[in-house]
């Protein structure tokens, strides 16, 4: 069966989202601090990650849990400048792995393309425009898209049934073998994992792995 399709994480597949994530929240620490709050950097820093941890790496009310947690109460003040530094960060660190825009313009003349991410809409949105990529995907599809979250079949299924191709002639490229993996194989679609973002995977269960994103393009001469 001929490809037709590529589908792709977003996080750590696309982007560093992990690197992104600590300069981001070292920026907010710093600025609460320099702000006035009275804390050491690395036990902030811990509390913070475990509270993502708890409520999970996108939870956008993260910083009140976090200065409440610290001090017993939010201090708007010091909230602002933590959020701002924050923000801040972001924009200048949403970018493209190397190799992932030139992969992008030479897939773009021959597949279809679709974005699966279980981030929150407005911020998988956001990450493409940052990186300047959101133009090459046909489709993008969220977990809010779907009300339903990776690995189940239906944030796949909604990428095929957009894009008009059978499982059989789509390719996934993820970062996570119990999510993008998992997922994809359980939709009939052949798998690529993206060892590059996710290293200290052994086994990715996945039919591909690949250091590099362009590696994909080897892997599409293979299997036509």
């Amino acid at each position: 069966m001929v490809i037709k399709a590529i589908l792709f994480d977003i996080d750590n597949t696309l982007t560093d989202f992990i690197a992104m994530k600590h300069s981001c929240c070292e920026a907010g620490i710093n600025a609460m601090i320099k702000a006035g709050l009275k804390t050491d950097r690395k036990k902030a820093l811990k509390i913070l990650f475990e509270l993502y941890d708890q409520y999970g790496i996108e939870y956008e009310t993260i910083f009140q849990k976090f200065l409440k947690k610290l001090t017993g109460q939010v201090n708007y003040d010091i909230l602002a400048h933590g959020i701002s530094a924050y923000r801040k960060v972001a924009v200048e660190h949403i970018v493209p792995y190397p190799y992932v825009i030139p992969t992008l313009k030479k897939l773009k003349k021959n597949y279809k393309l679709a974005i699966i991410s279980d981030a929150p809409r407005i911020k998988a949105w956001e990450r493409l425009v940052a990186m300047k990529i959101d133009k090459y995907f046909d489709v993008v599809i969220t977990a809010a898209d779907v009300r339903r979250q990776k690995p189940t079949v239906a944030p796949f299924h909604a990428a095929l049934k957009a894009l008009k191709v059978k499982p059989e002639e789509a390719i996934m490229v993820g970062d996570r073998p119990d999510r993008d993996i998992k997922g994809a194989k359980k939709a009939g679609i052949k798998t690529v994992f993206a060892r590059y973002g996710n290293p200290k995977v052994k086994k990715s269960g996945a039919d591909y792995d690949i250091k590099r994103i362009d590696e994909v393009l080897k892997i599409l001469n293979e299997v036509r």
